[in-house]
């Protein structure tokens, strides 16, 4: 299921911030059964995590990147990766962004990530409309 791997994802991201350098495979002690969806997810997060976060950086008004809980800040890697890059349809990655932020983040999370990706989106298509 790809919520799983979504989930599986998320705690990789988590990790891997926590404990900088952490060897092994992120996903050895999941029961996952899109294991290939989760590692092109976590690997297109770490290709292009600087564009993202500068994404995030720029749009988490009053907050900035350093400022945001960790679980919020890597709920928002993992969509905005989904969202700018895949062919995953923005509603699921909004819808499935903001049930993340609910189960792992904080309070104010659902309402913060979904403010964000959906400026994000709306953001870009209209770059797209206009281009």
């Amino acid at each position: 299921m790809r919520r799983q791997a979504r989930e599986a994802v998320l705690r990789a991201l988590y990790r891997q911030e926590y404990l900088p350098g952490s060897p092994g495979d992120p996903f050895e002690d999941e029961a996952l059964g899109e294991v290939e969806f989760a590692q092109s997810l976590l690997a297109g997060v770490h290709a292009h995590r600087g564009e993202i976060d500068a994404l995030i950086d720029h749009r988490a008004r009053g907050w900035g990147l350093d400022r945001l809980p960790m679980m919020d800040r890597n709920i928002l890697r993992l969509a905005l990766y989904e969202l700018l890059f895949t062919g995953t349809p923005p509603e699921v990655v909004m819808d499935e962004a903001v049930e993340l932020a609910k189960a792992y983040g904080t309070d104010q999370a659902p309402a913060v990530i979904n403010g964000i990706l959906d400026r994000v989106w709306k953001e870009r298509g209209a770059n797209r409309a206009v281009g």
